[in-house]
């Protein structure tokens, strides 16, 4: 399988070497997609430089400022779907998604439509040194957006995910209306809505290694009540099942 990795970046000069070589030792057929809004430490130059180095198996999309990770992501979608790539991966650069896990995910994508690197499934795991708090935080966040939307899986909010792309091609991008870190929330349960096969592999979910976290208490409230905003924006289609004929 042809398989093209998205990564949007901000501030990861010190993340993305690594992370290219980590990829790139893996046994798969793998190019990367680097966003980059115009990162003040140098991040989207460090990206054209392994794009030489590694023979032009990165593309770099430089755009002119912090976009935000909805937008980075329509942008590397429309970007990647015009060209030949069988399977599309978003991934966080920091090395909180293990580039390894690619392997078993595309093995479970045989017989899926989009598989999610899970840390909620058996033999998923959140960091060993993350305290009590952050990991019960984290573990409510998931029930809570998936008890309101009716998910029937186990992590709704992992940033990490496998798609054919003849799936992703389907997905009418334009009824997605959320931003930031519920915009993966709101584009999974448009998938379940249109009665896409959605698999969890599991996954060992680490923190970041080097760099500054982006992630914040506000901005996991403000997820918070956004989640009902996806649902009010979905009740009717869901109803109905108008959307699982879209």
């Amino acid at each position: 399988m042809r398989i093209t990795v998205i990564t949007p970046t901000y501030n990861e000069a010190e993340n993305l070497p690594k992370l290219v070589s980590a990829l790139f030792s893996l046994p798969l057929d793998l190019r990367l997609l680097v966003v980059d809004d115009n990162s003040p430490d140098g991040t989207g130059q460090i990206a054209e430089a392994l794009s030489e180095k590694f023979d032009h198996r990165i593309e770099v999309l430089h755009r002119p400022g912090k976009l935000g990770l909805r937008s980075a992501y329509l942008s590397g979608f429309q970007k990647i779907l015009d060209g030949d790539a069988q399977v599309i991966v978003q991934m966080d650069a920091d090395f909180s998604h293990d580039p390894s896990a690619l392997i078993d995910m595309a093995k479970l994508l045989e017989g899926c439509d989009i598989v999610l690197g899970s840390r909620y499934v058996t033999g998923g795991s959140v960091d060993k040194d993350w305290p009590l708090w952050r990991k019960r935080l984290s573990a409510f966040g998931n029930f809570y957006a998936r008890s309101i939307l009716g998910l029937p899986l186990r992590d709704v909010t992992t940033g990490y995910r496998m798609w054919r792309a003849d799936v992703l091609k389907r997905v009418p991008f334009e009824r997605i209306r959320s931003s930031g870190y519920v915009f993966l929330v709101e584009m999974i349960y448009l998938a379940h809505c249109l009665e896409f096969k959605i698999g969890e592999s599991p996954i060992y979910f680490a923190d970041r290694r080097w760099g500054k976290s982006k992630m914040s208490f506000k901005i996991q409230l403000e997820a918070a009540l956004r989640i009902w905003q996806v649902w009010w924006n979905y009740r009717d289609l869901k109803q109905t099942g108008r959307l699982s004929r879209l």
